[in-house]
């Protein structure tokens, strides 16, 4: 916080017994050589914080100075002096009891509250007669601690390359910016990325693979940062081609083949079996126990996405020739989505 020269055994008195002192302070002043000028350490603070009014420039003998809450130099702004020949601090009206006046003239707020935004003023007095004091100003300004954000979203399970998205950072946060992040990195540049103008809101265009996330989103202001958890979106997608794969396409009487059904989903799809156009069970494996020529005929996999509403289905048609030839034949005809 730079240095701090107050005196060990510095005597604090309340101003009430020194009315006196404090008005001949206030016309017993001089001007100063250089211009003085007041820095705060840290420059930007958050509530509960100390910050400390450094004084630069503070010219030779002084006699004292005093240190006011605002612009008005009278006493009900009043806040503390510190008297060079009597080694005396004398605390005002406006004194919290957090207040710190050192020797060189530098202030010392602790645990800052929103009550003390605002401007602040010393008045530095010099020997000498006929002579006027140097005022500095100075104004805290308080930022708040900025708030863990979490992320909206307009919908959490869209599907693939079909829907907007709208994720909002929250809450909003005055004199806070925003900040995106996808896969823990920086935005991406395409146009299906499209940020607010005070980037709290973030829109994708018809969300596809390549930008699903997972996302997050940071309040920052100039004193603190934090960041939200990740959302990744569950992206639905429609159904592929499906294909049919069996144990063999030749089976011998009596084996059990499998036939699985297997397409590309999200959410998974919902699987039924029917033989000649009778449904027999929902699974995405069908077991023909024992084939023999009862088992012959066109077996369709129906598969139905419930979340997109996609549909599709496959035909495998499978005959089962006399007993001279051993085995079966399998034949696939895929069919077009529904």
């Amino acid at each position: 916080m730079g240095p701090l020269s107050a005196p060990l055994y510095t005597q604090r008195i309340t101003w009430k017994g020194f009315l006196l002192t404090a008005s001949l302070l206030n016309f017993w002043n001089t001007p100063t050589s250089a211009q003085v000028t007041i820095e705060a350490q840290p420059p930007k603070i958050s509530e509960g914080k100390d910050v400390l009014l450094l004084v630069h420039n503070l010219p030779q003998n002084l006699t004292g100075y005093t240190w006011y809450k605002g612009q008005m130099t009278d006493l009900y702004h009043y806040i503390t002096s510190y008297v060079v020949d009597n080694d005396i601090i004398i605390s005002g009206p406006a004194y919290t009891g957090r207040e710190t006046v050192y020797s060189n003239a530098s202030l010392l707020i602790q645990n800052v509250t929103r009550e003390d935004t605002g401007p602040y003023t010393l008045h530095i007095i010099k020997q000498g007669d006929e002579t006027r004091g140097a005022t500095g100003h100075f104004t805290v300004t308080l930022y708040p601690e900025t708030p863990k954000p979490s992320i909206s979203s307009s919908n959490l399970n869209p599907r693939e390359d079909m829907e907007v998205v709208i994720l909002t950072c929250d809450p909003e946060t005055p004199d806070a910016s925003y900040l995106w992040w996808m896969n823990g990195q920086s935005l991406p540049v395409t146009h299906r990325l499209q940020l607010s103008e005070a980037n709290r809101t973030l829109i994708l265009f018809g969300v596809t693979n390549d930008i699903a996330g997972p996302y997050e989103c940071e309040i920052r202001n100039p004193v603190s940062a934090s960041r939200s958890d990740p959302v990744t979106l569950n992206l639905l997608h429609g159904l592929d081609a499906p294909t049919i794969s069996s144990s063999y396409t030749y089976y011998h009487t009596g084996e059990v083949p499998k036939l699985s059904c297997l397409t590309d989903s999200h959410p998974l799809a919902e699987h039924s079996w029917l033989i000649d156009g009778k449904f027999q069970q929902s699974a995405q494996v069908f077991f023909i126990p024992q084939i023999t020529k009862t088992y012959r005929g066109v077996y369709v996999c129906f598969i139905h996405n419930s979340a997109t509403g996609g549909t599709n289905l496959i035909i495998k048609r499978i005959i089962v020739p006399g007993k001279w030839i051993p085995g079966a034949l399998a034949i696939c005809f895929p069919v077009k989505s529904i």
